[in-house]
């Protein structure tokens, strides 16, 4: 036990702490964009899906605890590997041409915050109503179940130009943060095999771009009168 405490309390531990909290962030949010994606091509879909989050809640309540558990670890890794490097060298290089993966891994230092206040007003808008007060649900006629009616509150709160531009923009960073986490993980975890180092970086960049773009045209489709 000694050991495996030492370990996380290691770079290296905290490391693969963030990749392994980080891989189970990243399916969720590959989930969850798929199943937005319904509003384009099945929009009763996203009423059964919140019918059936609202019905069976402790499930849901036990993705929730899983999914902020993540990103509290992940948050207080990343944070301890900044400082860490930071006063590992307190004086900057003097000249320092970094590759461009390098800017992708400066922008963590930021883009993460600016993800995580994105989720809080996410939540506060769409699930609470708190910064919403028009959300609308709906009653399921055969258990009597109040549930979220999903598209029509999308569609209202996206059809404000400042909250779909925030969207579009916190979407984005998604995307950078996406982009870094993913190229890096490899690395962390020891995929070092020739054909992952190959391939890592074009996946990294087809996987986050998938996402951004995906969660992008949302907001975006409201905001354009595509969706309505």
């Amino acid at each position: 036990m000694s050991r495996v405490i030492g370990f996380f309390q290691s770079m290296l531990g905290k490391k693969v702490l963030m990749a392994v909290t980080g891989i189970i962030l990243f399916l969720f949010i590959v989930g969850h964009m798929l199943g937005n994606m319904q509003i384009y091509f099945l929009p009763s879909g996203l009423q059964h899906e919140a019918l059936l989050l609202r019905r069976y809640w402790p499930a849901l309540w036990l993705v929730r605890v899983v999914l902020l558990f993540c990103v509290g670890v992940h948050a207080y890794a990343a944070a301890v590997l900044w400082w860490r490097n930071r006063i590992s060298r307190p004086v900057g290089y003097r000249l320092y041409r970094p590759p461009a993966v390098d800017y992708a891994a400066k922008t963590m230092v930021w883009s993460g915050p600016i993800i995580a206040a994105f989720v809080v007003f996410h939540v506060l808008d769409l699930t609470t109503g708190t910064v919403h007060p028009g959300l609308r649900e709906l009653t399921d006629v055969d258990t009597g179940t109040v549930y979220a009616d999903v598209f029509y509150n999308v569609v209202t709160s996206f059809s404000s130009a400042p909250v779909a531009i925030f969207y579009m923009i916190a979407n984005a960073l998604l995307g950078v943060h996406l982009y870094h986490g993913l190229w890096s993980l490899f690395q962390t975890l020891g995929w070092e095999h020739p054909v992952f180092v190959a391939v890592r970086r074009p996946l990294a960049v087809l996987l986050a771009l998938a996402i951004a773009l995906g969660n992008i045209s949302i907001p975006l489709s409201v905001l354009t009168g595509f969706v309505r």
